[in-house]
């Protein structure tokens, strides 16, 4: 791809410009864990919590059954045992004992029952995460069996967030406790000193049972969604961590702050249409792959991203069970094959492909029509509005769209994508053998298991679901004076992954 192209598209778009300080009521100190968010909490409500970045509103708050690590791994917490019986239909917990919710409320079996049943019931996104559960038997105050209506591959990793917070059984429902949560976590919520969208406050909880992994007196977290000025608060000792982008490494470096990443986010084109019901096109395989060889990922990723990421034909990152390492390079930059699949597939004058223009991706759109357009596919963009970007992704309207996706755990993943109903199967595909795919993997478990993710992840490179362009790091700063393990399956860490240098 011609460099000088791309770096004149680029240059205005992305340039860092100068933002304001944003100003916090409560001062950062060594006491202190000063966290900068990107957007705003959207609600405290059990049934209302999300993952991604509204993760690190709740976590301070809210203790969850099990922990995911920062590596993925799930390990015990408020559940100290859990194991599955033979047909892996029923899930046994054995609870901590001597929880209580700051509240006086005791932690047991009957409030495990009241919180997974509140989500369950409830109207948030996240519901999902515990649907799959037809009973919840409490034999004791200490343990409690989940009887499930089939087995649920992504169970364990969801109660290690959503799924598996807790809060005081006699806050759920009630008017307040959207904006004034009670959990046993490591720490309080303090209502009094925090302002809605602008700064919120947490202070230790002396009672929290695991105290010791939390070395910090208060936390913090303000909300500051643009990048400059967030920057500017990292620089100027306002706040000691937060997201960032590839752009702003060199000054976060010169001004000694620390540079963490990892890969989370893949970013590419989802080409939604396979059965071709709005692009014929796009129901040839041959299309599809063409689609994949069209896209100049090395170079995209040099002039955007500043290398900060790497290539890969695949949905799942190198953490996951399901990743393949030679399903990374399947498909290369080759425009002139690319244009030969699409008249091989019927097509030699090419075709015309509708895409929506998104604020987010605004810069790449050029480059992407120059792409396409050198493989014979001219772009039609059609305007979304910021505000119904996901709405009219998963209208089914477009056939194909660019958009970046965070990872959750392989089945988080094929819940995502594989299922006719699936959120982002947004063409509502049903592909009958990728979903006896899917039917063996949740019957299966331990190696077989292992074996049929890696299965699934083939068939979506193989069958050119996607053509991801590259896997984008997060980047993340903190100061010298405090250290973040990273999560692999979140696009920010939860509290417990803060600390302080040794």
């Amino acid at each position: 791809m011609d460099k000088r192209f791309l770096s004149a598209v680029l240059a205005g778009a992305l340039m860092l410009g100068v933002a304001p300080v944003a100003l916090a009521q409560v001062a950062n100190d060594a006491d202190t864990l000063a966290l900068a968010a990107t957007i705003d909490n959207v609600s405290f409500d059990r049934a209302q919590l999300m993952i991604g970045h509204q993760l690190q509103y709740w976590s301070p708050v809210f203790d969850t059954l099990l922990v995911r690590e920062p590596n993925g791994d799930i390990g015990p917490n408020m559940a100290t045992e859990y194991s599955y019986n033979a047909d892996n239909s029923v899930l046994t917990l054995k609870l901590r004992e001597g929880i209580t919710f700051t509240d006086g409320t005791p932690f047991d079996g009957e409030a495990v029952k009241a919180n997974l049943e509140y989500l369950k019931n409830g109207a948030g996104q996240n519901s999902f995460m515990v649907a799959s559960i037809s009973q919840i038997e409490v034999v004791s105050p200490t343990e409690v069996k989940l009887h499930l209506e089939e087995p649920d591959p992504g169970l364990l990793q969801n109660l290690a967030v959503v799924g598996g917070a807790m809060a005081s059984p006699v806050t759920l429902g009630v008017e307040g406790s959207a904006n004034a949560p009670i959990g046993s976590g490591p720490y309080t919520y303090d209502a009094a000193t925090s302002i809605a969208g602008r700064q919120y406050v947490y202070n230790r909880n002396p009672d929290y049972w695991n105290s010791a992994d939390y070395p910090f007196e208060r936390v913090t977290i303000t909300p500051i969604n643009d990048n400059v000025a967030r920057l500017n608060a990292l620089k100027s000792g306002q706040i000691d961590a937060g997201i960032s982008d590839a752009r702003a490494v060199a000054d976060a470096e010169a001004n000694g702050l620390v540079l963490n990443r990892v890969d989370v986010d893949w970013f590419g084109l989802i080409i939604a249409d396979r059965e071709g019901k709005i692009t014929p096109a796009l129901a040839d395989l041959r299309v599809r792959k063409a689609l994949n060889m069209a896209f100049d990922g090395a170079s995209i990723l040099k002039f955007v991203d500043l290398g900060y990421g790497r290539l890969s034909d695949q949905i799942f990152p190198s953490t996951s069970q399901a990743h393949v390492p030679e399903l990374d390079e399947v498909y290369p930059f080759d425009p002139k094959a690319a244009k030969a699949l699409i008249a091989e597939a019927g097509y030699p004058d090419g075709f015309e492909l509708l895409l929506p223009e998104t604020g987010t991706y605004a810069a790449f759109n050029p480059i992407v029509e120059k792409l396409l357009k050198d493989v014979g596919i001219t772009v039609k963009w059609e305007k979304v509005a910021p505000n119904a970007v996901i709405a009219g992704l998963r209208s089914g309207k477009f056939p194909a769209y660019i958009f970046q996706f965070g990872y959750q755990g392989e089945w988080s993943e094929i819940r995502k994508f594989g299922f006719p109903e699936s959120p982002w199967n947004t063409s509502k595909v049903a592909d009958p053998a990728l979903l006896e795919l899917i039917d063996k993997v949740q019957y299966a478990s331990g190696d077989e298991q292992s074996a049929l993710y890696k299965d699934v992840g083939r068939y979506f490179v193989e069958n050119a679901y996607y053509a991801p362009m590259y896997r984008r790091d997060i980047i993340y700063l903190t100061n010298k004076e405090t250290v973040v393990d990273l999560q692999t399956t979140n696009v920010v860490s939860p509290i417990r992954n803060y600390s302080k240098p040794e």
